[in-house]
């Protein structure tokens, strides 16, 4: 990039920087996103320096405000397609049942662990046992985040299940 490109760029940045993070900001109600967006808007805006004239004109205004709504836009659409099919976070997801992490005695928690698959047991044991968080227990399972999330709880479910057979609860 030649001198007088660079100082348009850092010209743009010091003008507009501040409320292209507004704009976004008020689009994705996201910090961070916001400051994606912003930083993708300025890729853009290089690749068109040379078709913007005066940095401080009500054009370039006009243009930057245009560059980063639909770059807002864009990154918004595409979160919300991501979020789409992943189960929301709520405290009952977040609890770790009694059965699995209150476990009286040796025996009964063999039995439990007995009756689910090895990628089970293992799953239980690096969320409850060893406290990972979902991200490290998909790692280490080889697994997805969101395979693992629906699979502890299937097996929260299948416990919830069976609690009958396992315990005597009359």
């Amino acid at each position: 990039m030649e001198q007088s490109q660079s100082l348009k760029l850092q010209k743009l940045y010091e003008l507009y920087e501040q409320p292209m993070y507004r704009i976004a900001y008020a689009v994705l109600h996201d910090a961070e996103l916001a400051e994606d967006a912003v930083h993708d808007a300025f890729v853009r805006l290089v690749s068109r320096l040379g078709k913007i004239d005066e940095p401080d004109s009500p054009r370039t205004k006009g243009y930057i405000v245009k560059v980063i709504k639909s770059t807002s836009i864009s990154i918004y659409r595409r979160n919300k397609r991501k979020y789409l099919f992943e189960q929301p976070i709520d405290d009952d997801t977040m609890k770790v049942p009694d059965t699995i992490t209150n476990v009286e005695s040796d025996a009964m928690r063999r039995s439990l662990l007995n009756g689910m698959n090895s990628t089970e047991r293992r799953i239980v044991s690096l969320r409850c046992e060893y406290g990972l968080s979902w991200k490290e227990v998909a790692e280490k399972t080889g697994l997805n985040e969101g395979a693992v999330r629906k699979r502890f709880e299937r097996i929260k479910q299948k416990l919830r299940n069976s609690r009958g057979e396992i315990y005597d609860e009359t």
